[in-house]
């Protein structure tokens, strides 16, 4: 099993993001699990974090 990472801006109500790190990192809204998850490659996932850090989008 993977282990997850919740958003550090969750509400109260439960409702965030979780991300699961392995041979790829998964991601869900934990409101809506029955969607699915998001499936990146650690490089692409790495590459977004930092656009987002850097205000790239």
């Amino acid at each position: 099993m993977e282990k997850r990472y919740k958003s550090g801006y969750s509400s109260a109500e439960g409702s965030c993001v979780e991300v699961a790190e392995g041979p790829l990192v998964l991601v869900r809204d934990t409101r809506n699990r029955p969607l699915g998850r998001l499936d990146h490659d650690p490089g692409t996932w790495t590459a977004f974090l930092h656009g987002m850090k850097n205000r790239a989008f």
